[in-house]
């Protein structure tokens, strides 16, 4: 009888397959898992500044190995921007498409950004300049940017929606409504990160709209 102890290695068993090596992520990957990090960082209650260093430790990486996929945070900032950009245009194009009515899309398009900042806490906070407060002033203007576009979508589908209706200034209808819509969009989604997202951006959302509607 053989007295090898039980934790011993099988002769049979290949090296490598005792313990295989960890793979390391390919550089997309590598960009996408420090994104989502990032925005997973900032979804944290009361969270503070998010720095390079934290950011790093979380990913169990060096800063320079960072640096080696973002020229600064500010360009890690600017990736989850990207990505509200690509996520929330690509569902504004299929609203103005599908919907009919022009004050349906509106109020869909309004819909739309309060599920994604729900969805998305960290990302709420960098749609409202939370996130952004100590970064590069660049960033902010390009939320801001963001807004005037959906802004400007909401024109051109309130517009239709006034003329639909009869009135006799439609544009300036529809410049004011839109207004409305998108100070309720970001009053909403400011109150969301405020609050330690415990108040719900699409609380009585149907009951709200139907008030905005006119």
């Amino acid at each position: 009888m053989s007295d090898a102890s039980p934790l011993q290695s099988d002769s049979n068993v290949p090296a490598a397959a005792e313990a295989a090596p960890r793979r390391r992520p390919k550089p997309g990957e590598r960009r996408t898992q420090i994104l989502q990090t990032l925005a997973s960082m900032l979804e944290q209650p009361g969270a503070d500044r998010v720095t390079t260093a934290a950011l790093a430790a979380r990913l169990e990486v060096s800063e320079a190995a960072l640096y080696r996929h973002f020229a600064s945070k500010a360009q890690m900032f600017e990736g989850l921007i990207e990505f509200i950009e690509s996520s929330i245009f690509t569902l504004v194009n299929q609203i103005t498409e599908r919907e009919g009515s022009g004050l349906a899309q509106a109020q869909k398009i309004v819909s739309v950004l309060l599920q994604f900042g729900e969805r998305n806490p960290g990302m709420a906070r960098v749609m409202v300049g939370d996130a952004l407060v100590y970064e590069n002033e660049r960033l902010v203007a390009r939320m801001n940017q963001f807004f005037d576009r959906i802004e400007s979508s909401m024109r051109q589908c309130l517009r239709q929606a006034a003329e639909e209706a009869g009135s006799s200034t439609p544009t300036v209808a529809a410049n004011a409504q839109a207004s409305v819509f998108v100070s309720f969009v970001i009053g909403r989604l400011q109150r969301y990160a405020r609050s330690g997202f415990k108040r719900e951006p699409t609380e009585q959302l149907e009951a709200a709209l139907r008030m905005l509607g006119g």
